[in-house]
């Protein structure tokens, strides 16, 4: 009577959960280009200078401004990632004009010092005294002063021009930007620099200071970058190619799980309601995790849902074949479990294995597709292999199934011992 009660408490708890949560979580799921509408662009990025160097830091540094950028046109949520040693790609969704944003983003990251000029209200500064090309490449570095307090060390290419500037600011503050945006709050010159090298500090934390000295190199090294991939997909195309996917998930999904239900009757309701419950999660940890749905990433959804499938599959025939050489219903079932729990396991593993070999040397959709995959199968242990089997052997040991037909299986099929 417990094991009976506990398991309708949690079909009936899960059940609830599911349909009241289901229409939320699926208005949060987050849509890529392709499936919202958008555009994206793919460069590639090279050194300003002839015979400069492009580092890790500067790739990055040049990412994030372009992020900011695309923030400042009023898109929403921008993905900025990059790829390779030298590649950055850009999707924006919900794009009107795609000229202004190719203008915008092309031009390089632009480091600035800035002065109040006469007749600035506090706090503006718009003359601009030294420009990234002022400085020397990569000499921008966080070291900690007499205090232990974090401070950034900047070395000047022309040391006149800055013993001028420093003498002329003596005891006024000097502002750092990038492109248009204040990056902190402006040091002051405490005093005149004649060897062309300074120190910043201004109450910053460590992950501060380590901030505008990459800001300071990247300026010191603007990057060019160069189009060399673009697509642009409208919202009416992304919504047609959401819809017919849906639909063929929906009716595919049914067909299997009719089949399920026609094949392995109880057993088979009860694998169906874990295969539910697995759509269910990896939807969740979208949401949670923020992730974005491509159709890539709805290929390898349905991908774990085909493979979810076929493990309640080796399953119930595990476990009909034990019946059929005889053995009792309890036996059967836990020997059934006992051996596909193996088999399972063999082909889930592999696939990781490939799905992160692909994650780690691909690229964009390749990524995506190789996450989610993940994701799908460690939902699919927990879901189609512990709680499925769980939710059977309570139904056995609760006498809910007592006869081999329960599981699809004819009585003259048995073998006697």
């Amino acid at each position: 009577m417990k094991r009976m009660l506990s398991f309708i408490i949690t079909v009936v708890v899960l059940t609830g959960v599911m349909g009241f949560t289901t229409p939320g979580l699926l208005d949060k799921v987050r849509l890529g280009l392709d499936l919202k509408g958008g555009f994206e662009i793919l460069y590639h990025a090279e050194p300003m200078d002839t015979g400069g160097t492009l580092t890790r830091a500067s790739l990055q540094k040049t990412a994030e401004s372009l992020e900011k950028r695309a923030n400042a046109l009023g898109t929403s949520e921008p993905e900025v990632t990059t790829e390779g040693t030298d590649r950055i790609r850009l999707k924006i969704a919900g794009v009107t004009d795609e000229a202004e944003v190719r203008k915008k983003m092309k031009e390089p990251a632009v480091l600035t010092f800035r002065s109040a000029a006469d007749g600035d209200a506090p706090g503006v500064f718009s003359k601009i005294e030294l420009v990234g090309s002022d400085f020397v490449e990569g000499a921008a570095d966080v070291q900690r002063d007499n205090l232990n307090r974090p401070e950034i060390s900047i070395s000047i290419k022309d040391k006149d021009k800055f013993a001028e500037i420093t003498e002329r600011l003596l005891g006024k503050q000097l502002a750092i930007y990038l492109d248009e945006t204040l990056l902190s709050d402006p040091p002051y010159v405490r005093a005149v620099l004649t060897d062309g090298k300074a120190s910043i500090s201004g109450g910053y934390t460590l992950d501060e200071a380590r901030e505008i000295a990459d800001t300071i190199n990247l300026g010191a090294l603007p990057l060019k970058l160069t189009e060399k991939y673009s697509q642009s997909v409208g919202a009416t195309l992304g919504k047609q190619s959401l819809d017919q996917t849906v639909r063929a998930g929906i009716v595919g999904s049914l067909i299997i799980l009719v089949f399920m239900m026609f094949m392995y009757r109880l057993p088979g309701v009860l694998a169906s309601f874990a295969l539910i419950l697995h759509t269910w999660l990896l939807i969740l940890v979208f949401v949670i995790a923020d992730f974005t749905l491509t159709l890539p990433g709805i290929a390898a959804f349905i991908l774990g849902i085909g493979m979810a499938v076929d493990a309640n599959i080796i399953t119930n025939e595990r476990i009909r074949e034990e019946m059929r050489s005889g053995k009792s219903i309890l036996s059967s079932v836990k020997a059934g479990n006992k051996t596909s729990f193996r088999t399972v396991m063999d082909a889930n593993v592999t696939t990781i294995i490939v799905a992160a070999v692909m994650f780690a040397f691909g690229t964009g959709a390749v990524k995506g597709f190789a996450l989610i995959l993940i994701v799908e199968i460690v939902l699919s242990i927990v879901t189609n292999l512990y709680f499925a089997h769980w939710l059977l052997t309570v139904l056995v040991k609760a006498g809910a199934l007592k006869k081999p037909k329960q599981f699809g299986v004819k009585e003259s099929d048995i073998s006697a011992l």
